[in-house]
């Protein structure tokens, strides 16, 4: 069998667990759960917790469902906490379905700065989809061995546990992983003439992909259906949005998608970690502080010795720390200098197309995390590779080289360990790697500037530099130069020390000085102690706060004002947190923050709901047909907006237009108290005329719920009723008087019902059978899942009985 290269770098040298060598498989879980303890200590020991943002977030936009759901024990798929309504599907989805070296590779990938860095900024869907993926990367590599049961069951449990992460994007980038491993997985078995093995693995693989999928059907067939109306699905039916310049076909602007590009000379942030600086915020005590460079020592040293002014030292608050080319970032892709210098030996020494598909794919997500700086790349993907324009923040995805690199390291150590004489045979190999690592730090530390350019940031080039600032306070900007690059060079001569020393002990090896053991525990030490200082920048102990303040938003004087009116269903604009999540824990707002929001909604807000630094301009008429009972000023000024439309009303007539720019730009001059404006292809559901109300006629809520509203209507003879309720295509069942009836859409976003005469209780229900549909296919897979697994089990006891019944 002989040519699968990574079967005879990976198999485990010793398959049988005889006596007490089986314990040793549970020390490195042991060690990792001890440095895991250590290095958020003494947070942990104090019960102290994270506010990171991005969970402050969800649970702000989450709580009306959370606390619907609490109250009744009911799920809602609805919610009115953020932007006048909209499905809950990427807000809290829930489904009732829902050795030594390998220590060295395992502390590399888990110690990697982006976990930190994702854990302190609350992206904890993200983190959890990233740490199943090399457990389903284990999965596959055993199936690929012929252990095709356990490799395939292995793989669906972690692959199903990545997706219920819920993080797309990370599960998107990971499969082009997967798709250079089996390419190479086939290379192997057709040089070695076992396609017959390899197509086995493949198909077992197959189903366990499909198993993990149809586990997680209910999230991503309803996530995909939503995305169709979202941001994401590019959906705008303007024809402004859709020739907006690089606009998408059916995805993400394209400056949206780059706005975080790495840059190229960033990159070098994988072996020196503050190559442009770090970071420029960091949590703190429930809130993110910025990092400037006035809180360095070197500027007090610098201010103390007079080589800048008072004024000066306190203008350097003004300047980050970070200099790259993101708008900010809470900390560099660091895998440690001893990997990095690893990583290029394994380029080297490892043979074979897994390596190359290691490689490919490691290339491949440096290139495309420079996005805007390598945007001819970039545009090959968006254009061409399906779903890859429903993703932002293109940087994330080194992601992939934060795996790659640790694993083709670890590879290319043991390679090492268990070659004779391997210094001799690959001594050039050696020299190269070490070499050129260690080139780039003394480069780095000896003249920055060279690799770097100027020590300045996109936008402070055009704020300062191009405008002459560097003339007018020449010993300012001269300081920032200096801290900056003294940041890079103090980090360069860290990672140079670093290198040196992984070179010696790999020299003291080859010359039989120290054992394999020594070898790989004093890397383990080594590279756990880079990673760990690194890491301890960007979330250290005053990152954490008290558990009871974690979930708690301060209630404001407005929002104390505001609910004391109880009254069931009303909304709120906050103009000065019109963009953000606070307020949506207290109230239902027009207003709110979520990346992937009704992009019909989000024509509605560009054009009639602008809120920006430049300026406010809001349209009244759109305000009241929203139900905007309160509009808040600061924190503590709030207005009642007398002239609100309340939940829903009886209007006098309709009036159609052709197409979504029409009917939008209608909104500018129309009365919603008494005019409708509907898209023509509506006629035929609202009618082409109505007759006007009479008096007496009339519409109320009767109960409110997020995903079920009751009304009662009366009218002499009938009409059109519009509710202050955002319009979705699917999932709303509408009845009157419990009979089946169709809804329509007016004024761009809301809903409208056509209604007999006489007296009606009408009800709107958010129940998408989707949901019910695809988590009966999740029962199934989870089940199936199951089986395998206990399968496994059974196996196994079979197979640990036999020695002591030949020996009975």
């Amino acid at each position: 069998m002989s040519s699968n290269k990574l079967n005879d770098m990976m198999k485990n040298e010793n398959p049988t667990l005889e006596n007490g060598s089986r314990w040793m498989y549970l020390l490195p879980v042991v060690i990792i759960a001890i440095i895991a303890f250590a290095f958020f200590y003494p947070a942990d020991s104090e019960g102290l917790v994270l506010r990171q943002h991005d969970v402050q977030q969800g649970i702000a936009i989450g709580q009306e469902v959370k606390a619907f759901t609490e109250a009744t024990g009911e799920t809602s798929r609805w919610t009115n906490s953020l932007f006048s309504g909209m499905p809950n599907f990427q807000i809290s989805p829930s489904y009732e379905s829902s050795k030594s070296i390998g220590l060295l590779g395992a502390i590399a990938y888990g110690f990697s700065t982006y976990f930190v860095i994702i854990i302190g900024a609350g992206h904890i869907w993200k983190f959890i989809a990233l740490s199943y993926v090399a457990p389903t990367i284990a999965g596959i590599v055993w199936a690929y061995r012929g252990k095709y049961l356990l490799g395939a069951t292995v793989a669906a449990i972690s692959a199903a546990l990545q997706i219920a992460g819920n993080h797309v994007q990370m599960t998107y980038y990971f499969m082009f992983v997967i798709v250079a491993l089996v390419i190479a997985y086939g290379v192997e078995a057709y040089r070695g003439k076992q396609m017959k093995r390899w197509g086995i693995a493949s198909g077992a693989l197959a189903v366990a992909a499909i198993a993990a999928v149809a586990a997680n059907s209910p999230n991503l067939y309803n996530t995909y259906q939503y995305s169709k109306e979202s941001m994401r699905g590019g959906h705008s039916e303007l024809a402004s949005a859709q020739t907006t310049q690089n606009a998408t076909d059916g995805g993400l602007n394209k400056d949206y998608i780059t706005a975080w590009s790495y840059g190229i000379d960033e990159t070098l942030s994988l072996v020196v970690p503050n190559v442009n600086g770090g970071a420029n915020i960091k949590p703190m005590k429930g809130s993110n502080t910025a990092l400037v460079l006035q809180q360095l020592d070197a500027a007090e040293k610098m201010y103390n010795a007079g080589e800048i002014s008072g004024e000066e030292y306190q203008a350097l608050g003004s300047f980050y720390q970070y200099f790259g080319d993101q708008p900010g970032t809470n900390g560099p892709v660091y895998v440690g200098a001893i990997i990095f210098a690893l990583f290029l030996l394994g380029c080297f020494v490892v043979k074979g197309p897994v390596k190359w598909a290691l490689v490919a794919v490691t290339l491949l997500s440096i290139a495309l995390s420079w996005g805007h700086n390598m945007m001819w790349f970039t545009d090959l993907f968006i254009d061409h590779f399906p779903l890859y324009n429903k993703f932002r923040t293109v940087s994330s995805i080194l992601v992939i080289a934060e795996f790659t690199m640790p694993l083709l390291a670890i590879l290319a150590l043991k390679k090492i360990v268990e070659t004779p004489e391997s210094f001799n045979k690959y001594r050039t190999e050696f020299y190269m790697a070490f070499g050129i690592s260690a080139l780039i730090c003394v480069v780095l530390w000896l003249a920055p500037s060279i690799f770097l350019g100027d020590a300045f940031s996109i936008d402070e080039n055009e704020a300062y530099i191009k405008a002459g600032y560097t003339q007018v306070y020449p010993a300012l900007f001269k300081a920032v130069e200096t801290l900056r690059y003294g940041m890079v060079k103090a980090d360069a001569l860290r990672s140079l020390m670093l290198i040196a020393a992984a070179a010696a002990l790999l020299m003291l090896y080859n010359y039989g000085k120290i054992k394999t053991l020594h070898l790989s525990l004093i890397l383990v030490f080594l590279v756990l102690i880079d990673m760990y200082s690194v890491n301890k920048r960007y979330l250290s102990y005053d990152s954490f706060t008290r558990p009871m303040e974690q979930t708690q938003f301060a209630m404001r004087p407005v929002d104390k004002i505001i609910k004391q009116d109880t009254a069931m269903n009303y909304r709120v604009l906050d103009i000065p947190n019109f963009t953000a999540a606070m307020p949506s824990y207290f109230h239902k707002c027009v207003g709110g923050y979520h990346a992937a929001k009704l992009s019909r909604y989000q024509d509605l807000m560009s054009r009639h709901l602008v809120i920006s630094q430049q300026g406010v301009n809001i349209n009244p008429r759109v305000m009241d047909m929203l139900n905007t009972r309160y509009v808040v000023f600061n924190d503590t000024i709030v207005e009642r907006n007398p002239t609100a439309l309340g939940n829903a009303w009886l209007v006098d007539k309709i009036e159609y237009v052709d197409g979504a720019q029409a009917e939008i730009d209608s909104l500018a001059t129309f009365n919603p108290m008494t005019t409708a404006i509907s898209d023509r292809k509506f006629a035929a559901t609202l009618g082409e005329s109505i007759l006007a109300k009479v008096p007496g006629d009339t519409i109320y809520e009767t109960t409110y719920a997020p995903n079920r509203l009751r009304y009662h209507a009366e009218s002499q003879n009938g009409g059109l009723a519009v509710f202050s309720e955002v319009y979705f295509p699917w999932g709303w069942n509408v009845s009157i008087d419990g009979n089946p009836v169709e809804m329509g859409r007016v004024n761009y976003v809301l809903r409208a019902l056509k209604i007999p005469a006489g007296a009606h209780t009408i009800e709107f229900h958010f129940d998408p059978q989707s949901v019910r549909v695809t988590e009966t296919i999740a029962y199934i897979a989870v089940a199936l899942i199951y089986l395998s697994l206990l399968a496994l089990v059974v196996l196994a006891v079979i197979r640990y009985r036999k020695p002591k019944n030949k020996e009975a």
